[in-house]
């Protein structure tokens, strides 16, 4: 990837779905951390998404929503990300979610990137 500096505030990098602006400052772009936790979050839904597809477990819908701790003493570090997980669908049988959701954890490159740097929890409710 290639980003190229704005003329106001931040950066920009172009990808085969657009353009992806990128600053401290959210009136110019997206934060970096808020990519992070995105990239953290995102991957571990995919990846159980497809512990779930080959479990022959079938879900209607997967709502992600995170919950982040920032260090202010340390540069604004991320410390920890709670992901909650909402899961629709028919029969699902909870001992199945919960094993998918920790097998999905070990398998998510982005979780396992920063695995010992940031605490990561997982919860779910199906509804």
């Amino acid at each position: 990837m290639e980003f190229k500096m704005k003329k106001e505030v931040g950066f920009t990098t172009t990808t085969e779905y657009g353009e992806l602006h990128i600053a401290g400052d959210e009136a110019y772009g997206y934060r970096p951390y808020q990519l992070m936790v995105a990239s953290i979050a995102v991957c571990s839904g995919g990846v159980l998404r497809k512990i779930l597809a080959k479990k022959r477990i079938e879900i209607e819908d997967l709502i992600i929503s995170t919950d982040v701790e920032r260090n202010e003493a340390e540069a604004n570090k991320i410390e920890k990300i709670h992901i909650h997980y909402k899961i629709k669908g028919h029969n699902l049988n909870e001992n199945k979610i919960h094993q998918s959701i920790l097998l999905a954890s070990k398998n998510c490159p982005m979780a396992q990137s920063v695995k010992g740097s940031i605490e990561i929890g997982e919860t779910f409710e199906l509804i």
